[in-house]
């Protein structure tokens, strides 16, 4: 017999162990890769991070109740527009009432619905993400590691909601509080929102630490549960991101 019926045969490469739930949160803030890696070898579970992300929101609406209240919210919000406040103004005084506790249950039921807002949310922006990776880049992500990936790459937004919600227990006005920018966390933030062009004002907004570092991880992530380099990953995620900021100035524009 030859020598190499005699060889033994190769060693498997170990396997490493399934990260729990909490491990893949925590990862997602110091060791990313380790997360999406797992999401990667088939460990999809997502609703732990959808419970932070529910507890987080509801913690900021409690605070904006408390210390704001929503009619001072929804009011400032209609000040912040003049077209719409404006139009507010030439309403006879039912009508504005009325139009009021519209404006009211929505800004309430956007804050209690929040949660579903953000599943559908990432429902949706993982199937653009995951057509983007695969087609365009050649990538091999099942819809699935991409929607639980988005989940876990986001985690990162929990801070605003926190931060938020100290900021108006350490003292904000309530006249001036901006439920669309309530966390100093980007340019606009520093910007006067009656003072600056509204378009200009929406870039500024998107300009926002938080949101560039999640689009950080979702690039990471991406690449790495759909098999491409890390710069299609982050190609494709910016690519999108800068769109939707395009979109949004054009909107600003046309409705501040």
């Amino acid at each position: 017999m030859s020598e190499q019926e005699f060889q033994p045969a190769a060693e498997a490469a170990p396997v490493a162990p399934s990260l729990s739930q909490l491990e893949r949160v925590t990862s997602a803030f110091s060791a990313p890769s380790k997360t999406f890696q797992d999401i990667k070898r088939g460990n999809r579970s997502w609703w732990m991070p959808f419970l932070i992300f529910a507890i987080t929101g509801y913690i900021l609406f409690a605070a904006v109740s408390m210390k704001i209240g929503m009619q001072q919210v929804v009011d400032n919000q209609t000040h912040l527009n003049p077209k719409q406040e404006e139009k507010m103004s030439q309403m006879p005084p039912e009508q504005r009432a009325t139009a009021s506790k519209i404006g009211l249950a929505i800004t309430e039921g956007a804050f209690i619905a929040g949660p579903l807002f953000v599943l559908a949310g990432i429902a949706l922006l993982s199937l653009g993400l995951w057509g983007t990776i695969n087609f365009a880049f050649g990538g091999k992500a099942s819809y699935g590691s991409i929607f639980s990936m988005w989940f876990y790459a986001s985690l990162p937004g929990i801070i605003k909601p926190l931060l938020g919600t100290v900021v108006i227990f350490a003292g904000a006005t309530p006249e001036t509080f901006n439920i669309k920018n309530y966390a100093p966390t980007n340019v606009a933030a520093f910007l006067n929102p009656m003072e600056t062009n509204a378009a200009l004002y929406s870039i500024a907004s998107s300009l926002d630490i938080i949101t560039i570092w999640t689009l950080i991880l979702l690039g990471i992530g991406a690449a790495t549960v759909a098999g491409v380099k890390r710069s299609s990953g982050y190609i494709a995620v910016f690519a999108w991101w800068a769109i939707f900021v395009l979109i949004g100035a054009g909107i600003a524009a046309i409705t501040g």
